[in-house]
């Protein structure tokens, strides 16, 4: 049997074909039924029905409302939930007219085969009360038949009895009180049989702000009024309660909205009847009923549905394996004349986003879809995802209604229309223009691909999808094969990975950057690219001596600079706050250990790490930075040429991509972290510090530096009574009086459990601060015997660093300064003659400031200048193992004294001896010579003992 074009089959109604109808018609208004104002297919009961698909769902419902005004039973409150434009109004209008019987039950489609099944031969008629949210207002009364009203309570009361009922609950409407359980009772007894329908009850309810009243009452007691009412239902045996709520925090609009949902779900849960929303199978019938007068002849659309069934049947690997099966050629029937494609298409790729309304949304796109079909005279056997107009401009602008803007112009130069790239491949080539290969297939991708998003796993239409959108019976499968692989080496918006492909509002120039990405190796061009960055951005501060990105601890210095350092952890050590294992472990080891050999100054080490849930942007930053910048290289040299528009477009892309490395680098490097010790149990335990940096500095170090002083983890200025605590707890115990000031200053830069000083200078400033008051400790500058060189106690000193300066605690400085003032009176008192200054004098001259760190000594001046030292000759020994640090201890502390000095010629020699009781076997003989010789020694020679 030859298979006939769908529009000599079926017949739309006929708003459809002559496209009369108003995108608003396809949205049932409840209360504009209710208030006899609407259009007859929803305002006239028998017509409604005729049009109306009764689900399985609705089936049930309406039974249920049947058996609940008989009094046989049936579910007092039902709740219709769905996601928006599920058919929640739609279903309300079905009970409505049931309950009102404004026409005879056996003149409602598919309504006498329900009553037959629940056992009812007269259905009684019931009284029925609407509460629309959306056309109520808390802050306004209404009037009905002249009682004014100001609840909801009070509305329901007058629509069900009139005056009589209003009575019943005047007192409670006037105050906006909820009138309670007895009284809603006393109601719903007088007015049974009666039906309540409650349409957009949380539009009405978010208007009520928590803590205000309002003439409809408060948000609490409409709550409890809703309470109330879903318990009285249960004691009246024909009363019913249906009520309407949406299923997304999106349609329940906002904070307040949501809260109002969840109330009412609490309320409504405890007694509500589940309700089953349409399922994908009926919404075939749904929107078939809403636009066709009649499908058409049966035996010609199982004849269609048999064709295709035999199409895909022939070609198993070319089309999906469950379209191959027979259920499938039921499903292509029960949807004539649309194909099952079209509707599982904008089921479940299309509802997805936002605000588009399932069945009322699909509704209103195939209304329009059918009527330009119908006027274009289109030929197809079904209206098939290839069949959709998109060069019609109602067709194009609906379809891009919900989606982000820019696909106008991508439809109109790639898909659809005389201009465009699909047009001009069909009219080039007969093979496709005979059947608009080209494209049928484009669409059909776009009605696939065009509501994806990043988030999905898999993206795109696969070729097998694309092929059942548009291969009709009777044309070769390996025409849109070709065609395909056409429309990808032509289109510049199409993009295809594997065997999926996809539209998007976006050249696909991208595909060529990501290829080049999927390549690049993190050791080899992430990490360099991301230290280079990081370094960039991390530029030197005001506190750091130094700081260290992505550094191996062995170059880290182990010294005590002129500041602490900053030690920027690599990608792999991220910080988390439940989970922080890599940065802890690659910070202490970094903490530990310099190279092979321990790490002394530990106090010197600040880190920072980054997030570990931030990592991995990072890296796909860093990667899509690379990739567009070897595309943009290739451009300059010649190597791919993309044309201007492209060249362009990719050097933006790139320029983007480095702004978002940059941004990456200050949204992952965030975590500051500090080390300490803390004493417990007799024992000192390393404990970590973290703490996130504020995004709102103007760069990293600044907020490292803010966060260092904010949580006084580097001192920039410490006061001395602190410095006094520090030296009375670590120093001076035990019968201790007096440490080298160079000492503590070493041990702050060694031990984490002394506090972290900036610089030595801050150190200095503190013990002149310090020697200054009579009250902490005091300085001296050397010790000759019992007798303390330059004693300062309680005046200001010149402090010096070096390891003959010394701390004195404050009990020893305060009787070593009363014994120096006791022996001064017994001078003064027994001299009969000249005194001859045989001691220093009892304090140092007035000097305001200080000498740099590890300046010289200045002598007090005295009557004649004696003769100085002009050789200064020293010899120590190292240990092998810490050598290193030690040589680097040696250069600071001794030889820079000298080198800083003018005229000083100064000498280093190096002498090592190594003894082995094996002896050395050649292998080592020979590598140490040559080091040797490149080293340039005097001498290097191995012998016998």
């Amino acid at each position: 049997m030859t298979i006939k074009p769908w529009r000599e089959v079926a017949h739309p109604h006929k708003d459809v074909l002559e496209g009369t109808f108003k995108q608003s018609e396809f949205a049932a208004d409840i209360s504009q039924v209710h208030a006899g104002t609407a259009p007859q297919e929803y305002q006239d009961a028998e017509k409604f029905f005729a049009r109306t698909f009764i689900t399985e769902g609705m089936r049930l419902l309406l039974q249920s409302v049947a058996e609940r005004l008989s009094g046989r039973g049936g579910d007092p409150v039902i709740q219709l939930q769905t996601a928006f434009g599920g058919g929640k109004t739609h279903t309300l209008l079905a009970v409505y007219h049931l309950a009102c019987r404004q026409c005879p039950t056996e003149r409602l489609a598919g309504i006498p085969p329900i009553l037959d099944a629940a056992g009812i031969a007269s259905l009684p008629q019931a009284r029925v009360a609407v509460v629309d949210g959306i056309k109520f207002s808390p802050s306004l009364a209404r009037s009905h038949a002249g009682i004014t009203v100001n609840t909801l309570w009070g509305d329901l009361a007058v629509q069900l009895l009139g005056a009589e009922g209003y009575a019943l609950l005047a007192e409670a409407d006037q105050a906006g009180t909820s009138p309670g359980k007895e009284a809603l009772t006393t109601l719903l007894q007088r007015a049974a049989p009666c039906v309540v329908l409650l349409d957009e009850l949380v539009a009405y309810v978010r208007q009520l702000e928590p803590g205000k009243s309002y003439p409809g009452g408060t948000f609490d007691s409409n709550i409890t009024f809703i309470q109330a009412l879903t318990e009285a239902m249960k004691g009246v045996p024909n009363a019913i309660l249906l009520a309407s709520l949406p299923e997304s925090e999106t349609e329940a609009a906002g904070t307040q909205g949501q809260r109002a949902l969840t109330v009412l779900e609490k309320y409504f849960g405890r007694v509500e009847s589940v309700w089953k929303p349409v399922a994908a199978q009926e919404a075939f019938e749904i929107v078939r009923r809403r636009l066709f007068d009649s499908a058409g002849d049966p035996v010609q659309i199982h004849a269609t549905a048999r064709a295709f069934g035999e199409l895909y049947r022939r070609n198993p690997t070319k089309f999906p394996v469950d379209v191959q099966e027979a259920r499938y050629e039921e499903r292509m029937a029960n949807a004539y004349p649309i194909h099952p494609e079209v509707f599982d298409r904008l089921y479940e790729d299309w509802s997805t986003l936002d605000k588009f309304q399932r069945t009322r949304g699909v509704l209103q796109y195939m209304a329009i879809v059918i009527h330009r079909l119908w006027n274009s005279n289109d030929k197809d056997a079904l209206i098939m995802p290839g069949s959709l107009p998109l060069d019609d401009a109602l067709v194009r602008n609906k379809s891009i209604h919900y989606l982000p803007n820019g696909w106008e112009p991508v439809i109109e130069r790639e898909m659809d229309g005389p201009d465009s790239a699909a047009a001009d491949i069909d009219g080039h080539d007969t093979r496709f223009g005979s059947v608009q290969a080209a494209r049928r297939v484009a669409r059909t991708i776009f009605l696939g691909s065009a509501p994806s998003n990043a988030a999905q796993a898999v993206r795109g239409i696969r070729v097998d999808g694309i092929l059942l959108g548009a291969v009709q019976p009777g044309q070769a499968v390996g025409t849109y094969e070709d065609v395909i692989k056409r429309l990808r080496d032509r289109l510049h918006y199409l993009y295809g990975e594997k065997d999926s492909y996809w539209f998007d509002t976006r050249p696909n120039l991208r595909r060529e950057m990501e290829s080049r990405k999927a390549n690049l190796k993190d050791a080899d061009d992430v990490l360099p690219l991301l230290r280079e960055r990081v370094g960039r951005v991390f530029s030197k501060g005001n506190h750091f001596s130094g700081i260290h990105v992505f550094t191996p601890s062995a170059d880290v210095p182990d010294d005590f600079g002129i500041g602490p350092k900053l030690v920027v952890l690599p990608p792999s050590a991220g910080y988390r706050r439940q989970d922080d294992g890599a940065a802890l472990l690659a910070a202490t080891e970094l903490l530990e250990k310099r190279g092979d050999a321990p790490r002394l100054k530990r106090n010197r080490l600040i880190f920072l790490a980054p997030d570990s849930d931030a990592v991995q942007r990072l890296r796909d930053a860093a990667r899509t930075y690379l990739a567009w910048k070897s595309i943009v290289e290739d451009v300059q040299n010649r190597r791919i040429d993309l044309g201007t528009y492209q060249a362009d477009q990719a050097k933006r892309a790139m320029d983007g991509a480095e702004d978002g490395v940059k941004q990456m680098v200050r949204e992952t490097y965030r975590w500051l972290m500090v080390p300490t010790e803390e004493m417990g149990r007799g024992k000192l335990t390393l404990r970590w510090e973290a703490v996130a940096l504020s995004a709102s500095a103007p760069s990293i170090v600044d907020a490292i530096e803010s966060k260092l002083k904010e949580e006084e983890w580097l001192v920039s200025s410490w006061s001395p009574v602190h410095m006094n605590r520090m030296l009375n707890q670590w120093y001076f115990k035990e019968g201790i009086t007096e440490v080298s000031a160079l000492k503590v200053w070493q041990d702050s830069c060694q031990y984490l459990y002394l506090p972290r000083l900036l610089n030595a200078d801050v150190f200095v400033q503190t013990i002149t601060a310090g020697c200054a008051q009579r009250d902490g400790f005091g300085y001296a500058a050397g010790k000759d015997g019992e007798r303390w060189i330059g004693f300062v106690f309680g005046q200001t000193a010149l402090v010096t660093m070096d390891s003959d300066s010394l701390l004195i605690s404050h009990d020893a400085a305060l009787a070593y300064q009363q014994k120096q003032e006791d022996e001064e009176r017994a001078r003064a008192a027994s001299a009969n003659s000249v005194a001859t200054i045989t001691s220093p004098p009892l304090t140092p001259p007035q000097i305001i400031g200080r000498l740099p760190l590890g300046a010289e000594k200045t002598a007090v001046a005295t009557a004649a200048s004696p003769i100085l030292p002009n050789r200064f000759f020293g010899a120590v020994e190292v240990e092998a193992d810490t050598a290193t640090m030690d040589f680097s201890t040696i250069v600071n502390e001794v030889i820079q004294h000298f080198s800083a000095q003018m005229g000083v010629d100064v000498r280093v020699t190096v002498e090592i001896e190594a003894r082995s009781k094996n002896g050395f076997d050649t292998a080592i003989q020979r590598a140490v010579k040559e080091n040797c010789g490149v080293l340039k020694f005097h001498a290097a020679n191995f012998e016998e003992d």
